[in-house]
């Protein structure tokens, strides 16, 4: 028996797909154990997850074979070791709470991963509440004059240890378009408000300005435009008039902790689809 499988795919609805897909594992012995499925009336796009156990076939032999299927439909499609854990890298400042949310939950085994290292542009000590281990850690320090030069370092590590994603737990920088663009699909950022309000810099201080009774945080995937990558998690808690701005500083890491991990969760478990400007996300 090999280890169980995640097959994701999205393409133009049209009848008989899912009747393919599933046609497809039953005629080679696999048996399924999560399907899920979405059609979406506005884009007229067909969205699939299937996590399935394959049998005594090998990944690379349902690869080979179910090509020539996708291609038929003109599939965007991938076929995932659904129990594997995915290289990630993680990019902090000098907040650390999201990072330590991680990092014990990696620890506890919610989360499937493979930390490969810590990228600061802040020294280790910024980050001392957290205890990081062994994890490598990179300190990268960066300015306007050294930004180019600093995001090539960062792109280096990736490369180096294999990283399938980026995670910026509160890396309090903002990523150039270059930057950007060679993450797409694989960074996810977490922005401590519920986008697409206040976006920028200090969002709770401009909710306070404004009053809100409502404070979020929003996980989403990192493009050039600040703030408004397709949104994967959001959660949101209810603040009075009494709140200060510290207040809901204070409230907001809670937030902004649980709703990254959560993101990363999905993201890791292939749950998450591209849509456009938006996501398709299985729950589970």
């Amino acid at each position: 028996m090999t280890a169980p499988l995640v097959l994701t795919l999205s393409c133009a609805d049209r009848p008989g797909i899912t009747a393919k897909v599933t046609g497809f594992m039953f005629e080679r012995g696999g048996n399924v154990l999560e399907a899920q499925q979405f059609n979406d009336r506005e884009s007229d796009a067909f969205f699939m997850r299937v996590e399935f156990d394959p049998g005594v076939v090998s990944r690379e032999v349902l690869k080979a074979e179910f090509a020539p299927l996708a291609a038929g439909f003109g599939m965007e499609w991938k076929l995932a070791l659904r129990d594997r854990p995915r290289r990630v890298m993680i990019m902090v400042s000098k907040f650390d709470h999201c990072l330590a949310s991680l990092l014990y939950r990696w620890r506890i085994g919610e989360l499937a991963m493979d930390p490969v290292a810590i990228v600061s542009n802040h020294p280790r000590e910024s980050i001392r509440h957290t205890d990081i281990g062994d994890l490598p850690f990179h300190h990268l320090p960066v300015t306007a004059e050294t930004k180019a030069a600093q995001e090539a370092q960062v792109r280096a590590i990736a490369a180096e240890t294999g990283a399938e994603l980026v995670v910026l737990a509160r890396y309090m920088q903002i990523l150039s378009d270059e930057q950007a663009a060679h993450f797409a699909g694989r960074c996810i950022n977490i922005h401590h408000s519920f986008l697409p309000g206040f976006k920028g810099a200090k969002p709770y201080h401009q909710a306070h300005a404004r009053g809100v009774k409502m404070i979020g945080a929003t996980a989403h995937y990192v493009t050039r435009d600040l703030d408004e990558g397709p949104i994967i998690h959001q959660d949101a808690e209810a603040i009075s008039h009494a709140d200060s701005p510290e207040d809901l500083v204070r409230k907001g890491r809670d937030i902004e902790s649980r709703v990254l991990a959560e993101a990363v969760r999905l993201h890791l478990q292939e749950r998450v689809l591209l849509n456009g400007q938006r996501t398709v996300v299985f729950g589970g």
